[in-house]
């Protein structure tokens, strides 16, 4: 109807001289076909509407792996970061950036069914054919991605199965010892899960989606791992960018871990773990330097990691650990400074157990033999009333306990805490890289993270230095 109202008044116009008739029939061409346009584009987009939602268009994004090399290089060094080196952003990485709501399984399964579609960019605005796009195909900058619309509403078994009750949230944030816009990083509680898997009911990644995501629509992600028995600092990347630097900044720790040691070399991210081991070793300080390999053990039932020889032909990784004696113990424990070089499973562990011969305080996997004829350490409860009455506390959710498994009991925790790191300032590394055509990456300030030790292994510090000013014990 509106086009043929158009064209009956251009008809009813008075008649106009030659070269005027020919001006005016190009100008009623010309608004003719625009109209058109204008009205097929906004049909199309009203049919889309009603099948498929878009995505934002597609920016340029930084390039999380090269800026974490180029940061793990940057200690004493003039490295200039360029902004320009983007990453290559796929299909399937975009969709799962906008929306990570969506399971990721729900958004591979789509592409092959043909039903995610790219639109590409265009300078005229008008509306291109949606075109079948591939999991691994390249964004070209202003491409949108369009999803059917039923995926809208599907349902969001995790944040479900997730949801945390108002004494769990809370205690979570309670957790956080930093915050910046591109990381988190919390004081893990020992016995909680850093990720989910077989038997594990609850996590961290889990929870810190549901509690810690803030003003973000990106959950927080998993950046590196500790123990379920470990404590102390985990560190978190609060968007997908931000985690790949991370994650490549403790990759490239750990890959130029032996060039570091020759060259006595200063690294942007440092780690201390504070443990007590039993026995004590022959030397204050020293460092481990081993290849650990995985075995199978009890018939194929459980595995553990261990230290492996060249006349072994089972695959094996460099495992590198200082050490140092940072204190004098009671009678049989040693208070050891560990500092990772390189990041292992189990690493620090085995390491004290098959190198220095002295196993961690509850460390029953690795260090069972030393914990079998072990007695509870004696010591006179009235000294610690205090401690133990401040230390007294309501049940915590997730069946969590921070109090017991101190050596003066039977039933030891594990006494391994992750209480400092340094590493580099991603969130101003980012912004710079951003902002500027070139930059220096050489002075960027750091950020020092501490975290008090649980319960158990304060008190456990508290008997062995009341052990010293008894003199119970001599300097190792």
């Amino acid at each position: 109807m509106p086009n043929r109202l158009l064209l009956r008044r251009i008809l009813l116009r008075p008649p106009l001289s030659s070269s005027s008739a020919e001006s005016a029939v190009n100008r009623i061409f010309h608004t003719f076909r625009s109209y058109s346009t204008i009205q097929t584009v906004h049909e199309d987009k009203q049919k889309r509407g009603n099948k498929w939602f878009t995505l934002p268009p597609f920016t340029d994004t930084v390039n999380g792996a090269a800026l974490g090399r180029e940061l793990s290089l940057s200690v004493g060094r003039d490295v200039y970061a360029k902004p320009s080196a983007a990453a290559a952003t796929t299909a399937l990485k975009w969709v799962t950036r906008c929306c990570p709501e969506i399971p990721r399984s729900l958004v591979q399964k789509l592409f092959p069914l043909r039903q995610v579609r790219r639109e590409a960019s265009d300078m005229d605005q008008s509306v291109q054919p949606l075109k079948r796009v591939g999991t691994k195909d390249s964004m070209n900058l202003g491409d949108r991605i369009c999803l059917p619309i039923s995926v809208k509403e599907f349902p969001d078994h995790k944040q479900e199965e997730g949801h945390c009750s108002e004494e769990e949230d809370e205690f979570i944030c309670s957790l956080v010892l930093y915050k910046d816009p591109a990381i988190i990083d919390i004081n893990k509680p020992p016995g909680l899960p850093v990720q989910g898997g077989i038997g594990i009911k609850r996590s961290l990644d889990e929870l810190a989606a549901t509690c810690l995501s803030y003003d973000l629509s990106q959950p927080p992600r998993l950046v590196h791992r500790l123990d379920r028995d470990c404590s102390g600092i985990l560190v978190m990347g609060r968007t997908q960018t931000s985690a790949t630097v991370l994650h490549s900044v403790f990759r490239e720790k750990t890959f130029g871990a032996s060039d570091d040691v020759i060259k006595h070399a200063k690294s942007i991210l440092q780690r201390r773990y504070l443990a007590l081991v039993i026995g004590s070793p022959r030397q204050q300080e020293g460092l481990i330097s081993v290849p650990l390999g995985k075995v199978v053990v009890d018939n194929g039932k459980s595995d553990r990691i261990t230290i492996l020889n060249k006349a072994q032909c089972l695959p094996s990784q460099h495992a590198i650990t200082k050490y140092k004696v940072i204190g004098s113990s009671c009678p049989g424990f040693t208070w050891l400074e560990l500092i990772p070089l390189t990041g292992r499973k189990h690493q620090l562990r085995v390491h004290c157990a098959e190198v220095l011969g002295t196993p961690i305080v509850g460390d029953y996997k690795y260090g069972w033999r030393t914990h079998k004829d072990r007695k509870p350490v004696a010591w006179s409860k009235t000294e610690f009333h205090s401690n133990e009455e401040r230390s007294k506390r309501k049940n915590l959710p997730f069946n969590l306990n921070m109090d017991s498994g101190s050596i003066d009991e039977k039933k030891l925790r594990l006494h391994l805490h992750s209480k400092q790191m340094v590493l580099p300032n991603v969130s101003l590394a980012l912004q710079n890289v951003k902002l500027h055509a070139e930059c220096d990456l050489s002075g960027l300030e750091s950020i020092e993270l501490v975290a008090p030790m649980p319960s158990y292994m304060q008190k456990s510090w508290d008997i062995t230095n009341s052990c010293f000013d008894r003199g119970d014990i001599t300097h190792s």
